[in-house]
């Protein structure tokens, strides 16, 4: 049986860094958004309980899909396989990408 195709998906929100997993990244229908479907977590069966995978979990209990915009993605890589998920300050190691007009009265 041939594996499944796993994205790690690293995006900015609210001044901190998420790197989430998933099964599907492609395209939104919805102009200017990335979407992203079948988010994975590690596995329970770890006496080690990660704090920031569990605040994630939390997070996107019952989100089937999400739409990030396209200047929040930092990175979208294939990977082989899962590591855990995290999120992490920015503090500066994210410049935001410039975008953004502001319409003049």
């Amino acid at each position: 049986m041939p594996e499944q195709t796993l994205y790690k998906v690293i995006f900015a929100n609210r001044g901190q860094i998420y790197e989430i997993f998933a099964r599907g990244v492609g395209q939104s229908s919805m102009h200017g958004f990335v979407e992203v479907e079948e988010l994975t977590f590690g596995e329970r069966s770890q006496v080690v309980v990660d704090p920031s995978e569990e605040k994630l979990k939390s997070e996107f209990e019952g989100v089937r899909r999400l739409y990030l915009p396209h200047h929040a993605i930092v990175r979208i890589d294939e990977v082989e396989k899962q590591g855990s998920g995290r999120i992490t300050s920015a503090d500066g190691t994210v410049t935001p990408f410039p975008g953004g007009t502001t319409p003049s009265t």
